[in-house]
């Protein structure tokens, strides 16, 4: 199998050079478990940190992140990409970008400033006008609007979910966030190492966007523990709702279960939330649990991944270098944490399920590793094959 690879360069103290192209087994192969190989920068750019594919067209598009920006990049040949259109201005340290299921547009996240940008795509796929969406504001700030009279923002009653994450973590509850009002130890928000923080700053740091059935779009935002649901229009995103994770937790990525559920990964408490809709549309926090025993308070979620009959989750965890399996129960509105094993890389920024293979990205230890998948108890095995790639930051799997 072909693989996109998104990386670090220079600018971000990275050793890579641009978009690279890595092969599990043959480039052919159905499956991803044959030795990997890594075959070099077919797209060179400036930190393509994130990499997404055109729905229809032999395109790809690039979140340069430390320049802040959007590219799209045209396949020329088998190993072989060519810039398409100029750079799109986004916002500060761009780490995440999708595009949309009619490719008319993409959305962008920028994690330096929470900026969420839609940017408008021609028929060639080139990208071109960008519209800022309404900024986040700080639900947990002076200027937050009001809640419900129950006390609920967006539907979650946080100091409810809060207890009741911590009744699931048993002994391990002492590392969840309360939702209550007590005082809870701040916890300094890092992103590739780029701008030490605060420890008592709150800033909006938009991380992923994904598109649901129905036209939604849904954001998080890491610094203001929101997840934000849109809607598009000519003129951009119009929001209708969001959820309140509680404070400190620091939403990250999200995967969407065929169930119609959301699971959210939380960068700073470790812990993955499910989110879910009434039937008149109101999304709310439905359920969620610890990652797994044994994740240190000083480690960062990173990446969630379903496996390839949904039946398990995976989580990465960045600091102890693990992948945390979780099965899924009921119907998607459930999660039990079953195994936290080696991840084979130092740091898993980004990690992909290819059937009985997980492939996963070793940003600081400049590597990819595969591990094979128990397809009866979910759970990861050793290293299988491992590959040097530069800073690898995302892996895009290629037709």
């Amino acid at each position: 199998m072909r693989f996109l690879t998104g990386g670090y360069t220079a600018d971000m103290d990275g050793a890579g050079s641009g978009i690279g192209m890595l092969f599990a087994g043959a480039p052919d192969d159905a499956l991803a478990g044959g030795p990997l190989g890594f075959a070099g920068t077919v797209a060179t750019a400036d930190s393509p940190s994130w990499v997404a594919r055109h729905p229809s067209l032999d395109v790809v598009y690039a979140s340069l992140e430390g320049t802040g920006a959007v590219q799209g990049f045209r396949r020329t040949g088998e190993q072989s990409f060519v810039a398409l259109g100029e750079p799109v201005p986004t916002g500060r340290l761009n780490c995440h970008v999708v595009v949309s299921p009619d490719a008319s547009y993409l959305v962008a996240a920028c994690w330096g400033d929470g900026r969420v940008v839609r940017v408008g795509l021609d028929a060639a796929g080139r990208p071109g006008a960008a519209s800022i969406a309404p900024a986040a504001v700080d639900p947990y700030g002076p200027d937050a609007p009001p809640r419900d009279a129950d006390g609920t923002d967006g539907g979650i009653d946080l100091a409810a979910a809060a207890r009741a994450l911590r009744e699931v973590a048993g002994e391990y509850a002492y590392l969840i966030p309360g939702g209550d009002g007590e005082e809870e130890a701040a916890q300094a928000l890092t992103h590739a190492e780029a701008e030490p923080q605060d420890a008592d700053a709150r800033v909006s740091r938009a991380h992923e966007a994904m598109f649901l059935p129905g036209g939604l779009v849904v954001t998080t935002d890491l610094g203001y523990d929101l997840v934000r649901f849109w809607r598009a229009t000519p003129e951009g995103l119009r929001p209708v709702q969001q959820v309140v994770l509680p404070k400190g937790s620091g939403p990250r990525h999200m995967v969407r279960h065929p169930s119609g559920h959301v699971y959210v990964i939380t960068e700073l408490s470790h812990e993955v939330f499910v989110l879910g809709a009434s039937r008149e549309g109101v999304w709310s926090v439905v359920g969620g649990t610890s990652i797994a025993p044994g994740v240190l308070p000083t480690d960062t979620g990173a990446e969630l991944a379903l496996s390839h009959d949904a039946a398990f989750l995976y989580a990465g965890v960045r600091g102890t270098n693990t992948i945390g399996t979780l099965r899924v129960r009921g119907s998607g509105e459930s999660l039990e944490p079953v195994a936290l094993v080696e991840a084979g890389v130092d740091w898993p920024r980004h990690h992909l399920v290819v059937r009985d293979t997980l492939l996963v990205a070793g940003q600081k230890s400049d590597d990819v590793a595969s591990l094979t998948l128990d397809t009866r108890t979910g759970v990861p095995g050793k290293v299988r094959h491992r590959t040097a790639v530069p800073s690898p930051t995302c892996l895009v799997a290629l037709p």
